[in-house]
């Protein structure tokens, strides 16, 4: 499909070099979802083209091509770049990873796009860090069909108890434990009626990290992620 005259919502996922003089930008657009695009003749210029090719800021571009990687023609910025330093940078290059890994090539998504925004400028504003990536991961999973039914206990076709305790089993969902387990731990039912309602309470947020962990390892694959190697470097 050729897009010469669409102008579409984006924000720069990834841009590397290529070639002597270009970059291909991996960009998260509303109408086309992740598409990438060769930036001619931009990268030893001091052009505005190559200055609006930077992460974190809303732009309109419009591309052209019939193959899978495309050509920028044009792009303008639509709102200044957000502004992030520290762990809320590592937190958005990670943000930005992850919809770079999982999300597929041309697939649109109102859900996660909107969930990408809010999470930019929950980390503009330094929000709970931990809230805000698990609910930008919630949007990713869900779009993915892997996001689990809180409410459910998917053996016996049960709400899910406050005072119970669950098991999850991949690909299914949570299973109540037996109460006569002696020593078993699983997810509590309190914690998992919680994220249900969209609360994160300090027991919520660790099932939902273990949760976001488990769930998101065979999107990302074997390949460590960079942003999270960068955030520990600096922890040393």
């Amino acid at each position: 499909m050729t897009m010469n005259d669409e102008w579409l919502n984006a924000y720069v996922l990834h841009r590397r070099p290529y070639r002597e003089t270009s970059y291909i930008v991996d960009f998260f657009t509303l109408e086309e979802g992740r598409i990438s695009a060769v930036a001619k003749g931009v990268k030893n210029s001091k052009s505005d083209k190559k200055s609006l090719l930077q992460p974190f800021q809303h732009l309109r571009i419009q591309l052209s091509g019939k193959s899978e990687l495309k050509n920028l023609r044009h792009v303008e910025s639509v709102s200044p770049s957000i502004s992030l330093v520290g762990t809320p940078l590592f937190c958005a290059m990670y943000v930005n990873e992850l919809s770079n890994r999982i999300m597929p090539t041309g697939l649109a998504s109102d859900g996660v796009y909107s969930a990408y925004e809010l999470a930019l400028n929950a980390l503009h504003r330094n929000d709970d860090i931990e809230v805000t990536l698990r609910a930008f991961e919630f949007a990713l999973l869900d779009e993915m069909g892997l996001l689990p039914d809180f409410t459910m206990d998917v053996e016996y076709e049960m709400p899910i108890e406050e005072k119970g305790s669950y098991h999850f089993q991949p690909d299914a969902g949570f299973v109540q434990m037996p109460s006569d387990i002696a020593g078993a731990r699983g997810f509590p039912g309190s914690a998992l009626l919680s994220l249900a309602q969209g609360e994160f309470t300090p027991l919520s947020k660790k099932v939902a990290k273990v949760l976001c962990r488990d769930l998101l390892k065979p999107l990302i694959g074997n390949k460590p992620l960079k942003s999270r190697e960068l955030f520990m470097s600096t922890k040393r």
